[in-house]
């Protein structure tokens, strides 16, 4: 794993939000169709959350998740542009191989169990990662122009421009992010 400053993940902004509300800690990943080596690894142990609204389908989350729903292009992604702010540590990754153990993490996070389901079993292996992050916030979003790189099916991206990560703060609490941790890592 690397560190790197202008690596950014790719992520829907309904799960951006989530985790920058702290109402999750995880990311649960498959991958993209243009994927490196065809497969998805969690390469970086620091990124910036890239909010996308590709592939974005209110169904595949939780109603709680859907309340903002709306709102979120105009926040995420005005037009041409698109706003990064939160910034993460991974703390814990590992691919999880058993379906059941994947159940156990029901409201950890905002997707729907079919949904988990469905790309658990997508391609060729069955299995989906899990990264356990500590999310930063910058006091104000950067906003980037959309540049074509930023495109496509893909987890990883490389910005513009490093972006600076003076005035980061944590979204959650030490002892909110390790209560939440704990309960994550205790379900595997």
């Amino acid at each position: 794993m690397q560190t790197a400053r202008n690596v950014a993940f790719k992520e829907w902004a309904v799960v951006v939000d989530a985790l920058a509300r702290g109402r999750q800690v995880v990311i649960l990943r498959k991958g993209g169709i243009i994927e490196e080596k065809g497969r998805f690894a969690v390469d970086h142990d620091q990124f910036w959350l890239f909010p996308t609204l590709y592939h974005q389908q209110m169904e595949s989350v939780v109603p709680e998740a859907q309340e903002n729903f709306k709102q979120f292009q105009e926040r995420f992604q005005p037009a041409g542009a698109v706003n990064v702010q939160f910034f993460v540590r991974v703390q814990n990754a590992v691919e999880i191989t058993d379906l059941a153990k994947v159940a156990r993490l029901r409201g950890q996070h905002i997707w729907k169990d079919p949904v988990i389901a469905e790309r658990f079993g997508w391609g060729r292996n069955n299995g989906i990662h899990l990264i356990v992050a500590r999310v930063y916030a910058l006091p104000a979003p950067v906003t980037l122009p959309m540049l074509p790189g930023y495109g496509g099916c893909k987890s990883w991206v490389e910005l513009e421009r490093p972006l600076p990560t003076a005035g980061l703060a944590p979204v959650l609490s030490d002892a909110a992010f390790d209560e939440k941790a704990a309960l994550t890592l205790a379900a595997l």
